[in-house]
């Protein structure tokens, strides 16, 4: 018998699809359910390593998280990750088959949608239900023509579709009764239910709206859900927005918030440690006087290199280091710490070389094949173990080397330490996600003794948050019966 599917589609961008999809994920492998997340073309530059080797969007690792699975291809068939205002590297199946703009793109639709539907075949066959998110918004009528991420597929495998909308940014009936005035009447028809989001406040003072939405649309309310504050989800690419007031925090970290700045989520332990305090630097701003730099991973190395540069970045670290603060590169990085980045296939953008920040000694060569893996080792500098996931397509080469930031249980050894242990550099992302290497890590930036902390557990405990908030806002009968649990519940 072949899975139930649900979408979940929402009125804009970041108007809690992920998260919903995640919430109903735990909620029904809480029920007993066999449950698959799936998202059938994701654009983000964050994402993560699959179990059969391939990369996908972080959300829907997260997804599968909450759906008691390890990540594979098939939960995200179409990835894009852009690389410049105006184009992508477009990944299929887990694997890069190109560079594109948005007009070569939009003429490889038909392909990437064999890639959407074959991966959908092989999710409902081995699944009781598979929960689908949208992208964007359905409402992109220029978007419409050969759509694969939002009602195109819905159309095409005839599921039917919740609409969420946010409501702390406003205007929530607005969004969702135009929304359903932009769509074809088919595709209004296939929309079982609206869903409000982080909604703050007293529920009585919302019903009258509640109300004149179901009578002006036919279609119910499936929930208002509570704006749920304090959540550790991986997110699926903008920058958090919000800083916590850490004030009494011990040790100060800043990251350059590099314009094509991939796999932010590497930070989200430190952003989460009390002691802590974590700043993203953007553009037209000055480096803070902090004990650790961090330079991020980059979908486009030496373009964010030179970005760096022209920010005057470059010289605030070299005085950085020169009053005795760490500094450390991660991935794209570690390759700016070098002393050149080389790209003469032109993988990233023009064929050329940069010179590099010349803190480690070692040169990257960028080449075709993507390195994919999950890996788990121990730290050289501490004892300490530490796992993470590469997804790198430079080499690099060099006598700094020699001394490892990390040796690798499959017998390799993994970045460089600098002569002095004041700089280091890795591939891995995920390093701070290891209780003990974050431990390590952060007495090596100078904390000390600081507090321990899991952030595993943490987003564990807020999967099962969101499916509490699935079953007391949500109306779980008409859930029940499009999922068609019966069978699955005791």
């Amino acid at each position: 018998m072949s899975a139930r599917v649900l979408m979940v589609q929402g009125c804009t961008s970041d108007a809690g699809k992920s998260t919903l999809v995640t919430a109903l994920c735990r909620w029904a492998y809480r029920r007993g359910m066999r449950v698959a997340p799936f998202k059938p073309q994701n654009m983000a530059l964050n994402s993560a390593v699959t179990i059969d080797g391939g990369e996908i969007g972080r959300a829907q690792a997260v997804q599968a998280q909450a759906c008691g699975l390890q990540p594979m291809v098939d939960f995200n068939p179409v990835l894009l990750k852009p690389n410049s205002d105006v184009g992508a590297q477009v990944i299929v199946h887990g694997r890069p088959v190109a560079n594109m703009d948005a007009r070569d793109y939009h003429d490889y639709k038909r392909r990437a949608f064999e890639a959407v539907m074959a991966s959908h075949e092989r999710l409902v066959e081995a699944y009781d239900a598979v929960i689908v998110e949208g992208a964007g918004s359905p409402a992109e009528i220029n978007l419409r023509d050969r759509d694969i991420a939002n009602m195109g597929y819905a159309e095409a495998v005839d599921c039917p579709v919740i609409l969420v909308a946010d409501i702390d940014r406003g205007g929530v009936f607005a969004h969702l009764v135009g929304t359903l005035a932009l769509l074809s009447s088919s595709e209004r028809a296939r929309v079982a239910g609206f869903v409000i989001n982080r909604f703050r406040g007293d529920p009585a003072l919302l019903q009258s709206g509640l109300d004149w939405l179901e009578r002006e649309t036919g279609k119910p309310v499936l929930g208002v859900l509570p704006y749920l504050h304090d959540l550790q989800l991986e997110a699926e690419d903008a920058l958090p927005q919000a800083h916590a007031d850490k004030a009494a925090a011990s040790l100060r970290v800043a990251v350059p918030a590099l314009p094509r700045i991939s796999n932010h989520t590497d930070f989200d332990a430190l952003r989460a440690h009390p002691d802590v305090d974590l700043h993203f630097v953007g553009p037209g701003q000055f480096l803070p006087a902090c004990d650790l730099i961090i330079l991020p991973g980059s979908k486009s190395t030496r373009a964010d290199l030179a970005w760096l540069r022209a920010q005057g970045w470059d010289v605030a670290i070299t005085r950085h280091l020169r009053y005795g603060g760490k500094l450390l590169g991660i991935c794209g990085g570690l390759q700016m710490l070098g002393h050149a980045v080389h790209d003469p296939l032109g993988i990233e953008g023009e064929p050329g070389s940069s010179v590099g920040l010349g803190w480690l000694e070692l040169e990257t060569t960028l080449q075709p094949d993507k390195q994919l893996c999950r890996v788990q080792g121990r730290l050289a500098f501490a004892d300490a173990q530490v796992q993470g996931y590469e997804i790198h397509c430079g080499t690099s080469l060099g006598t700094g080397l020699a001394s490892p930031f990390a040796r690798l249980d499959d017998g390799r050894s993994d970045g460089a330490v600098s002569a002095d242990g004041q700089v280091m550099g890795s591939y891995l992302h995920g390093l701070f996600d290891d209780p003990q290497a974050l431990s390590a890590l952060l007495q090596w930036a100078g904390l000390g003794h600081g507090a321990k902390l899991d952030v595993r557990a943490l987003r564990e405990a807020s999967i099962e948050r969101l499916a509490d908030m699935v079953q007391s806002h949500m109306q779980t009968t008409l859930l029940e019966q499009w999922l068609g649990m019966t069978a699955c519940v005791p």
